[in-house]
């Protein structure tokens, strides 16, 4: 499907099967010289369908062509090795290409995530179907760096790169200042709270994203256009309902740790989560996965804060709260 958006600015679904994200949203901008298509869905045939016979449509010719990928994942960036010609350029951001580096190399996360309790029996069966892993591109082609405040001009669009970490390190939304636009990547979604995991002891991506919010927040904005799902109008009421569900969020997991001591694990099996399971054992492993790393972030961040400390001498890396709470 292709949707006109603004003079030459087309949206176009690229499905994603067996997600239940149903769908990225490619934008394409065409421009006499240089078009721009900003993310391109997973490495997978009916992607690469969809995308070709999109691109066909509207007469975009690959040579003359440039590639944005908004952040790591492969539901953005799994075609751009296939879609780049010789003469196109993929812009990037350098803390996921650096992140990237790493993919191939899981033993670190699983061990960190053993450490926070999730049980190693089907976490190297559950790596291997990693949707990152299976449609990513088979390699990662010549990128061209965009760093904070940089511009990049297509189709009468000038557009600023604004770093927002916390989905992932490096995401990135573009910001088109006079017409008021935010491609926002999967830092803002509509209907959907973007997913903020944590698989490094020492980093702190809530805290990034809640940062990288606030930033956004600031912006006049009067259209959205987001990776998945529709386009909307009201950034700033959209943000401060994400503000406030990681508000909910902590408060939930200061009240888990209440009832006693818990590793990542623990934690993410007593927190509420918008999912058609009637218990935490129903839970598929991909979706506990999802869920501890959320959990970590949460915990992570209240750590840093003081609110919950680490106990010492337990077999997992264990949280309770702070001896002033």
């Amino acid at each position: 499907m292709i949707e006109p958006i603004r003079e030459n600015l087309f949206r176009m679904e690229i499905p994603l099967p067996e997600s239940p994200l149903k769908f990225t949203n490619s934008y394409v901008i065409l421009d006499p010289e240089r078009n721009l298509v900003i993310d391109t869905g997973f490495n997978r045939p009916e992607c690469l369908d969809a995308m070709t016979r999109g691109l066909k449509e509207l007469d975009v010719d690959l040579q003359r062509t440039d590639l944005l990928i908004t952040h790591l994942h492969a539901d953005h960036f799994g075609l751009a090795a296939k879609l780049a010609s010789d003469t196109s350029r993929i812009y990037f951001n350098r803390p996921d290409a650096e992140a990237m580096q790493n993919l191939g190399d899981w033993e670190p996360i699983i061990t960190y995530a053993a450490m926070n309790g999730f049980p190693e029996d089907g976490l190297r069966s559950l790596i291997s179907n990693h949707p990152g892993i299976k449609y990513g591109p088979e390699f990662i082609p010549e990128l061209t760096f965009l760093d904070d405040g940089d511009t990049i001009r297509a189709g009468g669009y000038l557009l600023l790169c604004i770093q927002t970490p916390g989905h992932t390190r490096g995401h990135i939304c573009l910001y088109e200042q006079d017409k008021r636009i935010l491609f926002s990547g999967d830092h803002i979604l509509h209907d959907i709270t973007p997913n903020i995991q944590c698989w490094w002891d020492h980093e702190n991506p809530l805290k990034n994203y809640l940062s990288s919010l606030e930033r956004v927040q600031e912006m006049e904005v009067d259209l959205v256009l987001p990776g998945h799902r529709r386009r909307f109008t009201d950034c700033r009421g959209r943000i401060l309902e994400l503000k406030e569900h990681h508000r909910n969020r902590v408060e939930e997991v200061m009240e888990i740790l209440a009832r006693g001591p818990k590793n990542a694990y623990g934690a993410a099996s007593y927190m509420t989560w918008d999912i058609a399971c009637d218990s935490w054992e129903q839970f598929p492993v991909a979706q506990k996965w999802f869920a501890t790393g959320e959990a970590i972030s949460h915990l992570r961040f209240l750590e840093e804060e003081g609110r919950v400390v680490r106990e010492t001498g337990t077999p997992t890396i264990t949280y309770k709260l702070g001896s002033s709470l």
